[in-house]
């Protein structure tokens, strides 16, 4: 049986992604055309999402759906290998090579 998507969960991975990003919720519902209401909805889990808007929404934080997704997934180590890809992706050589130094420490 497919597993039912929790979008309390997608919620509240925006609003982390969000507030990470120094965007508020008026700004973001500004860049994604809807009510500041309609974005605080969707992070509280009082309405559903659709594809349109979380496509919209991903764009504006700079993410993929597949990182707003990640912890639903079995397996979400390959969302966040592209997560972190994508994070870096825009680094110079100097910044990569210290990021390089910092992961094998951890």
């Amino acid at each position: 049986m497919p597993k039912e998507m929790d979008y309390a969960k997608l919620g509240r991975k925006i609003k982390e992604i969000r507030i990470g990003s120094r965007i508020t919720q008026a700004r973001l519902a500004e860049m994604v055309n809807c009510n500041t209401s309609h974005i605080s909805n969707i992070e509280n889990n009082h309405t559903k999402i659709s594809l349109e808007m979380l496509l919209s929404i991903a764009n504006s934080l700079n993410t993929s759906i597949d990182y707003l997704l990640a912890n639903q997934y079995e397996n979400s180590s390959l969302a966040l290998d592209n997560e972190i890809l994508r994070a870096i992706k825009d680094c110079d050589i100097t910044a990569k090579e210290k990021i390089l130094k910092i992961i094998r420490i951890l």
